[in-house]
């Protein structure tokens, strides 16, 4: 008795597993494409959205809704409009903008004169193309 118990929770005598739905209606919520591509993934929700049995031939007749969500890194927070050798460059939330020093790399040869100059042509360089003259 348990060996048949334990083959129902694997799979079915016919070769499919439990948690397989062979015929099943399935509607599709995408972001971006219009069908799904074939070998594409997408994150989301698969919600069952009914699960009529149908007497007449007492089979299983599912209706599933699968929604794409938004992946994380399409709402990372506080996107890098620049990225530069000193400097970055963000965007808030309220559209405002952060200048954000890299790390300071003090080594052989270092010039205050020189970082101090390479900053102003990089925050001029940024804030240019970010801000309208």
């Amino acid at each position: 008795m348990e060996d048949k118990n334990k083959q129902s929770k694997s799979a079915s005598p016919n070769g499919w597993h439990a948690n397989t739905d062979l015929g099943c209606d399935l509607k599709t919520m995408l972001r971006g494409d219009v069908r799904m591509k074939v070998g594409k993934d997408y994150p989301g929700v698969l919600k069952l959205d009914s699960d009529a049995i149908v007497d007449d031939f007492l089979y299983r007749d599912p209706h599933y809704t699968f929604v794409e969500t938004v992946p994380l890194t399409a709402s990372k927070r506080n996107p890098h409009v620049f990225d530069g050798e000193y400097l970055t460059v963000t965007r808030r939330d309220d559209s405002s903008l952060r200048l954000n020093f890299k790390e300071l790399k003090m080594s052989a040869g270092f010039s205050v004169e020189r970082f101090a100059l390479g900053v102003c042509n990089e925050i001029c360089l940024a804030l240019g193309g970010l801000i309208g003259e």
